[in-house]
């Protein structure tokens, strides 16, 4: 499976409605069960994003859907990093002509 760092923002309509954000993470969590992913971490941060969430799953369509989802909600604006192990990096690396 692959890996996703999500960097999450809430909207206005997401901070006003903070203390609904544990069920909507939890909700989330499902959702990426449900899609046959796995959610790694969640953080609440400070700086330049509000949360940073780490989630593997089956490709890239399947987070498209999932972040589709949650933004037609409204309460948060999201920019997504697929990662790769330090492993996996190694072997793209190994593998350039």
């Amino acid at each position: 499976m692959s890996q996703y760092v999500l960097l999450i923002n809430w909207t206005d309509q997401g901070i006003s409605k903070v203390k609904e954000s544990y069920d909507r993470y939890s909700s989330f969590k499902a959702s990426v069960e449900k899609a046959g992913g796995k959610l790694i971490g969640g953080y609440l941060t400070f700086g330049e994003y509000d949360y940073v969430i780490i989630i593997e799953a089956p490709n890239d369509d399947v987070v498209m859907s999932l972040l589709v989802k949650v933004g037609s909600y409204g309460n948060v604006r999201t920019k997504t990093l697929k990662a790769f192990t330090a492993e996996e990096g190694r072997k793209i690396i190994n593998d350039i002509p």
